[in-house]
């Protein structure tokens, strides 16, 4: 049976003696990782439920990484904690696992213990001491299935309440499995890792560095608050591939950062998130014209990602990188507000998706789960169930896909009905504007957007009067020196809101 811990022994058994991952100047070979793993697991399995959801309360570095798969082998499931999360949006997250242990670090020992006053906390070194038991390991193992869970990664939910999504050692092997194979990720690789470990961009780094041998180098988050830094550390670290959040590339670019140090090695940059701006993957590709882009769409519901595009450095790309196409053994397709069937180019309707990639659902969310895993309504034959996203799409004229914004993303105005990202397309195709983001006040019937870049707003304004139709000039353009992110590298759309909202 394929479990993703028999992917870590696999591993080990070819390439013990090669560092597995690492952190600034730490570091630990397969073998190493694996030897705390088992002991880790081995001090929990006493006090674990099979599948019992258990906590990492920590930042990302190695010592979560060998929380994650102690808990494995101890029969659980894990879910990151960021600790910078405020104390509201943490106890929201421990009353829907309804978690009963933690695992943390001494620097957050204390404020574990007051935030889950009534769960067990273990303290991470203490759980990597003594010796491990293998026949008990084994025999916890033999009595998991593949679809089991793995972890739980929360989303925001639109009830106020974080949604935990669910996902199975049968829907990561399935996808690593198509994924490193696709895009050539080898034991040869070394992969910088970007994302925090409660975001499922980091799912790719982890997992694909397991299945193959690859070198999973992790980056400190303070590291990105000075490019030069950054880029030292890719290039000291021979970094090779690169599988980042869009904002996370568009912040070196922003600032110049490749015309202070190219990574030479790297081969792979496997880009998700948002839109990418032309402007910013034209300066990547130019400044490394033998790597592999690539553009790849999915929510964390589907298990990281369920379409990619290879850009074709052939192709003219004028107003848009296409999603493209899905990957093996996933079902993406477009239905109408009807829930019928669009295949013809141009017909734009939402992005659903079917297939083994499908999370079970949402941790401890009956009413949330029934409303976005549905039966396919095109398929009246037998039990088929899809994932329904959310956004929207439209296939071209090669029959790609293409990503057209969030079905909350569209807003009607002054009569018409309005994609954001249109407006925010049109402003990034002129000339001295490196970010934007559009939004709506809903309530003032206003359109806002904010920018980053060299013109000002009344320039900015006038260009656009011979782009878009006057009702999709934005009411309001505010010109900042940079875009606030959230923890996943994404533009904080929220926090422009709450701090602009009434044009401040």
């Amino acid at each position: 049976m394929d479990l993703v811990f028999s992917y870590l022994e696999d591993t080990c058994m070819k390439y013990k003696d090669k560092i597995a991952v690492k952190y600034k100047d730490e570091y630990l070979t397969y073998n190493d990782f694996l030897t705390n793993v088992y002991v880790v697991g081995t001090n929990l399995s006493k006090d674990v439920i099979n599948n019992e959801p258990i906590v990492v309360f920590m930042d990302k570095g190695i010592n979560s990484l060998e929380s994650f798969f102690g808990i494995l082998y101890s029969g659980g499931c894990y879910s990151l904690i960021n600790p910078e999360f405020p104390d509201d949006r943490i106890k929201q997250i421990k009353e829907v696992l309804k978690v009963k242990k933690i695992i943390t670090c001494e620097k957050y020992y204390e404020r574990a213990i007051n935030l889950f006053n009534d769960c067990k906390v273990f303290k991470i070194d203490e759980l990597k001491k003594g010796t491990f038991d293998i026949d008990l390991l084994n025999k916890i193992k033999q009595n998991k299935i593949d679809v089991d869970p793995v972890y739980i990664n929360f989303t925001s939910g639109s009830t106020g309440i974080p949604k935990g999504v669910v996902v199975s050692h049968k829907s990561i092997i399935d996808f690593i499995n198509k994924f490193t194979k696709l895009f050539n990720i080898t034991d040869k690789d070394i992969i910088a890792n970007q994302a925090p470990f409660d975001f499922d961009v980091s799912v790719k780094d982890i997992y694909s560095s397991i299945f193959v041998g690859a070198t999973l180098v992790l980056i400190p988050k303070e590291y990105f608050s000075n490019p030069t830094i950054l880029l030292d550390y890719l290039d000291s670290n021979n970094t090779t591939t690169m599988i980042w959040a869009v904002s996370a590339l568009c912040l070196i670019t922003t600032f110049h950062g490749l015309n202070y140090k190219v990574p030479n090695k790297v081969n792979k940059i496997i880009f998700s998130g948002e839109i990418m701006p032309l402007k910013h993957l034209s300066v990547w590709m130019e400044k490394l014209p033998n790597a592999m882009f690539v553009n790849v769409y999915g929510p964390t519901e589907i298990t990281c990602n369920c379409t990619y595009h290879i850009i074709d450095k052939k192709r003219f790309y004028v107003d848009y990188i296409p999603i493209g196409i899905a990957f093996f053994n996933e079902r993406v397709f477009l239905l109408s507000k009807e829930d019928k069937l669009i295949t013809n180019n141009d017909e734009i309707g939402e992005i659903c998706v079917s297939g083994s990639c499908l999370a079970p659902g949402y941790y401890n969310n009956e009413e949330q789960s029934k409303k976005s895993f549905v039966q396919n309504p095109t398929n009246n034959n037998y039990f088929e169930r899809i994932y329904r996203t959310g956004d929207l799409g439209k296939y071209n004229e090669n029959n790609e896909l293409i990503f057209c914004g969030r079905k909350d993303f569209q807003i009607k105005y002054l009569g018409h009905r309005i994609e954001l990202e249109e407006i925010d397309r049109a402003i990034m195709n002129v000339d001295g504007i490196t970010r934007v983001c559009t939004i709506f006040d809903e309530e003032k019937s206003k359109i806002y957007s904010f920018y980053v870049g060299t013109l000002e707003t009344k320039d900015l304004r006038s260009i656009l009067q011979e782009k878009l139709p006057i009702y999709m000039i934005p009411t309001k353009f505010i010109k900042l020196n940079n875009l606030p992110l959230t923890k996943n590298g994404k533009i904080d759309r929220k926090k422009l809101f709450d701090s602009y909202k009434g044009g401040k």
